[in-house]
Order: C-alpha cells, then sequence, then structure tokens
C-alpha cells in the first residue's frame, strides 16, 4: 500500500492492473459460477522509486491461517463446549512440541513442506525460539546451517566461539548467525557502528545492495581492528555479512510467522479433528488440497464422513471425533442453496427424497443440485438408494414444487381453522408417495459419483490396496507438482480418472487425461497421440505410471506433458512388501548425480553435504561430472547416505537445475 498526504495522481503515475490474486465469485446452486476480472490500482514506479520520491510504502501480508484459527476456535466451542481464547494458550505445551519433533508438521503454517519436516525431526524443536529459528533457516543458503544449530542445541558444549563478544550474541541460537539484529549487534560491539549506521548496514543486507555494503567494509574492518579484533575473525564476520545478503531475515518477522506456526500447531496437537475441519473448510474452492488433507486425516485416525443436509453445514464440522463434510464443498452447491437447506430443516430431519423436495425453496435449489446431493451421499440418512433416488427426483422434485405453490397462493387454508397447524401436517405426512427404488449402483459406479461431486473418492479409493506400492515407485506425488520447477522432468502415478482425443490444425490427434492419486490430479497432455505409445497406455480406470515435464501455465495451472507411460500392474508380493515399508523397493542403488564441469564450483561439495545432512538415509550419493578429459565420478562418505524423496529431488533440482539426479 502506498500512502500520501494528497491525492496520488498529482504525486506518481498510476495505471490499472488485473487482480489475479481476487476470489472468484462462487455459485448459487442455480448460477454459472463463471469467474469474472478484478482489477486494482497500482503505481507505474517500483518500490524502490516510491521510496526515493517520499512515499510511505506498507505491506500487508493477508494469511488465511488466522482465518483456520478463528473458524478453528468456533468448532471446538461447537463440538466441545470450550471458549478457547488462543491469545493465552501455554507456548509450552508438551503435545505440540512433540507432534514437531516427529516432523508432523502437515497442515501447519510454514513447517509442512518435506523439507521443513526433515528439519524438525533433525532440530526436534523444544521450546518457542526453536520455531523462529527454523523459519529463519528454512530459506534458500540459510539451510545449510540446519545441521550446525541442531548440533549446538543438542550438545552446547560442543560450541566454539571464535571471539568472546559473539557469545551472548549467539548463544541463542547455538553460535549460528541467523538474524539481521545478530548482524547489527556485532557491527556495534565488535566494529564500534552508531546503532543508526549499524541500521543501514542491516538494511543493505536485508535488500541485498552489494555496491551500498561495499561503502562500509572499510568502516567496519578499521573498526574491529580497533577493537582488537583479530584480523582473520573480522575478515570472516564481515564475509558472514556479505553471505548474509543471499538470506537473512529478521527476528521480528520471523517471530511473528512462528507465532502463527505455534498456534496452528497446537490447535492441531490438541484439538486435530476440530483443526482439520476448519483447515478444510478454509481450502473448498481449492479443488487439489480437499482430496489432500482428507487423505491427512485418514493418516491421523481422523475419520470424515460424507455430507448430509441433515446434520451438515456450509463448511467442515466434528461430529463425535469424525469431520462431517460441509455442503459448500459439493459441486453445483452455493451458498445460498446451502442456507435453504439450513433454513428447511429447522422443523427436522429430511426423510425422504419427496420430504426434502417440498421443504427446501425450490427457487434456491435447482435439480442439478439436488443431483449432486444425491451423487455425494448427502441424502443417504434417508435410508434409499442413490440409484433409486434419483430415478425418483423429477416425480419428487415437480410435486414439491406443486406444493410449494399452493402454499403460496393459500391452498389447503381449511387446516387454517382451529388447530389447523397439526392437521396440515398430519395431511401431508398420511399423503402416500410411490415408493423409491431399492436397486443401486455398483461399487465403481458409486465411488465415480463421489468423485465428480465432491473432488475426492471419500468412502474408498480405488487406489487403496496398492497406493504404499505406487509410491514407492514415484517420486513425486500430484499435489507437489505445484511447487516443482517449471519444465522439470517427474515420475509420477495414479488412475486415470478420465481421458479425450481431439484432433489438431496440424492434423494429428491430442489427448488430454486426468490423473488421479488419492491427494490431488492433474490435467496430462499427450502430443501426436496417433503416434505416442502411451497414448494406448493411459484410458480411463487403468493404473500407471508416468513420466513427464511439468509445465506451469498461466493463473496457477499446472499441468504433465507425458513423455513416457506404463501400465501398473504390481505382484501381490510388491504391495505386501511396500505395505511393509513405504520406501521398500526404492532406489536400492546409488543415487548417481550428473552434472558438467563447467558447472562446478568451490563451493558446491559442501553445499551438497549440506543437503545429504538435512535427508539423511541408507542410500550412497555419487557426483557424475563430464570434463575433457572424460567422465570422473566422487563417491561421498557414509555420513551423507540419504533418503531418496520428492523433498531431495527438489533441493537438488534448485541447487544443481532439474534433471540431474540419475538415479
Amino acid at each position: 500500500m502506498v500512502i500520501a498526504d494528497r491525492p496520488l495522481q498529482e504525486i506518481v503515475p498510476l495505471q490499472l492492473a488485473e487482480d489475479r490474486s481476487a476470489t472468484a465469485p462462487g455459485g448459487n446452486g442455480n448460477g454459472s459460477g463463471k469467474q469474472e476480472r478484478s482489477y486494482k490500482i497500482v503505481t507505474q514506479y517500483s518500490m524502490g522509486p516510491i521510496e526515493e520520491i517520499g512515499l510511505l510504502k506498507m505491506d500487508f501480508l493477508g494469511l488465511r491461517n488466522l482465518d483456520v484459527i478463528e473458524d478453528a476456535a468456533e468448532i471446538i466451542s461447537r463440538s466441545r463446549g470450550i471458549e478457547l481464547d488462543i491469545g493465552t494458550i501455554p507456548m509450552d505445551d508438551a503435545a505440540t512440541f512433540e507432534m514437531l519433533a516427529a516432523g508432523e508438521g502437515t497442515g501447519v503454517f510454514q513447517l509442512e513442506s518435506e523439507g521443513m519436516r526433515e528439519a524438525m525431526k533433525k532440530v526436534r524443536p523444544s521450546e518457542f525460539d526453536d520455531i523462529v529459528a527454523l523459519v529463519a533457516l528454512y530459506r534458500p543458503g540459510a539451510m545449510r546451517y540446519i545441521p550446525d544449530y541442531a548440533r549446538g542445541k543438542a550438545s552446547p558444549a560442543s560450541i566454539r566461539y571464535p571471539d568472546e563478544r559473539l557469545r551472548p550474541i549467539t548463544e541463542p541460537t547455538y553460535g549460528c548467525v541467523l538474524y539481521q539484529e545478530q548482524l547489527m549487534e556485532i557491527a556495534k560491539r565488535m566494529a564500534g557502528f552508531p546503532p543508526a549506521e549499524a541500521d543501514d548496514l542491516r538494511k543493505a543486507i536485508g535488500k541485498k545492495k552489494r555496491e551500498l555494503m561495499a561503502t562500509m567494509k572499510d568502516q567496519f574492518m578499521a573498526g574491529t581492528a580497533s577493537s582488537g579484533t583479530d584480523r582473520k575473525v573480522a575478515g570472516d564476520l564481515w564475509s558472514l555479512m556479505e553471505a548474509a545478503a543471499d538470506y537473512s531475515f529478521n527476528k521480528s518477522h520471523a517471530a511473528c510467522y512462528a507465532l502463527i506456526a505455534y498456534r496452528t500447531a497446537y490447535l492441531k496437537a490438541n484439538f486435530p479433528a476440530e483443526y482439520m475441519a476448519a483447515l478444510i473448510s478454509s481450502v473448498m474452492n481449492t479443488k487439489d488440497k480437499v482430496p489432500f488433507f482428507v487423505n491427512r486425516c485418514e493418516e491421523m485416525g481422523i475419520e470424515v464422513l460424507p455430507p448430509d443436509v441433515s446434520s451438515s453445514d456450509h463448511g467442515f464440522v466434528v461430529s463425535e471425533k469424525a469431520i462431517r463434510f460441509g455442503l459448500d464443498a459439493v459441486k453445483n452447491v452455493g451458498h445460498s442453496a446451502v442456507e435453504a437447506i439450513l433454513r428447511a430443516r429447522e422443523d427436522g430431519a429430511f426423510a425422504s427424497i419427496w420430504d426434502f423436495c417440498e421443504r427446501v425453496d425450490a427457487r434456491a435449489v435447482n435439480k442439478r443440485a439436488i443431483e449432486c446431493l444425491i451423487k455425494c451421499g448427502a441424502l443417504d440418512s434417508t435410508n434409499s438408494s442413490r440409484r433409486g433416488m434419483l430415478e425418483t427426483l423429477p416425480a419428487a422434485q415437480a410435486a414439491g414444487q406443486k406444493a410449494q405453490e399452493d402454499a403460496q397462493l393459500g391452498q389447503g387454508s381449511i387446516f387454517d381453522f382451529g388447530e389447523g397447524g397439526e392437521a396440515e401436517g398430519a395431511t401431508r405426512a398420511s399423503v402416500q408417495r410411490p415408493s423409491i427404488p431399492a436397486a443401486e449402483f455398483d461399487r465403481r459406479e458409486l465411488l465415480a459419483m463421489e468423485k465428480e461431486t465432491l473432488g475426492t473418492y471419500l468412502s474408498s479409493h480405488p487406489l487403496s490396496e496398492v497406493r504404499d506400492a505406487l509410491r514407492a515407485r514415484v517420486d513425486c506425488r500430484l499435489s507437489e507438482l505445484a511447487g516443482r520447477q517449471d519444465g522439470s522432468f517427474v515420475t509420477v502415478g495414479g488412475i486415470v480418472t478420465e481421458s479425450k482425443k481431439i484432433r489438431t490444425k496440424s492434423g494429428s490427434q491430442m489427448m488430454f487425461a486426468t490423473l488421479d492419486d488419492v491427494e490431488g490430479q492433474i490435467e496430462m497432455l499427450i502430443f501426436k497421440a496417433d503416434e505416442a505409445s502411451s497414448a494406448s497406455v493411459i484410458a480411463p480406470d487403468a493404473v500407471v505410471i508416468v513420466r513427464g515435464r511439468v509445465d506451469h501455465k498461466e493463473r496457477g495451472e499446472t499441468k504433465l506433458v507425458v513423455a513416457e507411460a506404463e501400465r501398473f500392474e504390481p505382484e501381490q508380493a510388491e504391495i505386501d512388501r511396500a505395505a511393509g515399508s513405504p520406501a521398500a523397493g526404492r532406489n536400492s542403488g546409488p543415487l548417481t548425480l550428473r552434472i558438467n564441469a563447467v558447472d562446478f564450483r568451490p563451493t558446491l561439495v559442501e553445499e551438497l553435504k549440506s543437503v545429504f545432512e538435512h535427508f539423511q538415509g541408507d542410500t550412497e550419493v555419487l557426483l557424475e561430472m563430464e570434463t575433457r578429459e572424460g567422465m570422473r565420478r566422487l563417491r561421498f562418505g557414509d555420513g551423507y547416505r540419504v533418503r531418496p524423496s520428492s523433498g531431495l529431488r527438489a533441493e537438488l533440482d534448485g541447487l544443481l537445475g532439474p534433471g540431474v539426479m540419475a538415479a
């Protein structure tokens, strides 16, 4: 936000820009829900010139997690009768730190990535300051200090200070310099910088203004010499200042993030069902997140029940330690439709599809919305089959609309005399409706309808039996593809839920297919499908393993361009082995990294070691370099064996570029 003492157009040129962060308007049960473009006013100057001409620039960060915390407290109040004041929760809760030390950070603000979960296992946070440190440490550049912080925390006596004046500055962070505030203190205490100049140095570091930093080097070296600092120590400290420009974080910022992280972790550790209900409600409009977190609930031992028109609310709620699916999350059922259902059920639970259509405002809930409610199981509590209700729906809806029209016209007002209200209710109850057919869809059809209307398989999943074996054969889950580098190659697996072919202008075929793996889904593209062998492999209901290129489209879309595909038909022994050890069968040989010698830099080996320490395991690592003299191999020692995972691949892709993991 830019703030001035008079209209901004008098000071700086303005323009309209598309606001891609704006929330798309939702459907209402009858509308199309088509997204409309939104625009915002922006300055034509970037942030640097804005500050230089004297305008005040403020950054305000809106976090969905704050709503999650508030919603979780409301759900706790309804389900347990506990009025939780999140501002007064204990900051030393044992259950919270036990959960984090075990690396169980999924769904916790700032602590849910795979790499961060591994970092927590290594550091084993036991106090709030550890979370602050992790927020600052888990950044490019700073990550190499995670093992140092972990070792120092485990054994404070092992920490060595090159200058005793560094002890009070770095002792709270176990000898590591993590925050910009620590750099300021070093400049003040050891180089004699006045507070204002120390803050100028901090700003130069934080904004990566290396030219400005260079002008301060002589002053820093002279100041440390005057204070009696060893010349080598002074040089190392200045090198630390220069390196900090790539990763340093101010502690005040880290502490704010850490506070939200701790509060979400506290809720997850102590009120898991309520927290997950609030969390899933916050991502109902994100098609990939709902199945991801529903699957996490299953792993946490929390049952997720299908929506129910007689007990569900707009969002996800807790019902007897289980989570009840929210009606707003059902396809084609919008906010106003849910409001009409909630109003109608104030008179009691719905007895049948006939009762539902008669009592719920037909103007707010159309046929398509009711069909989706039936398909997802939201009317199962009426004890009728879904197939039977769908067959009965046209007649039930017509009867319901007629009853509502008659009520508006005053028909049947004879019952208004005397005790008419009871008489009318008795008459309505006594009306004989045709019975609902008992025949039901087969299991496969029921699951397909759940997927269609809820975006996830809820009662079961076609991959349930082979899920662990499939995970052992891939290097990335579909829910992680959005975070992968554009153009990088991945191996994924899942079940094909739909596919279609089109003819392009050039005359060749192009194939589109959707892949689902329990936690998410992705659209796949197969070019020249009439020639590609993968096109015959990828068919509806087929379980496949696919290698392809990540393609990030506009407006946050991610697709996978298929390079090759194969059917996944594991033997029972493979399924049993994977069920006992999720990583079984994966990377039995060494992990080989292949780079060109021109990409080798002096610090590369140390940078790789810091990454390997972050993903410790049993797999040996080889580094192969193509040189003018031929292939050269570097074998890392046993202390740097790793556990291959999608998180490790992401770190290596960021460090070396995509495609370096050869095995």
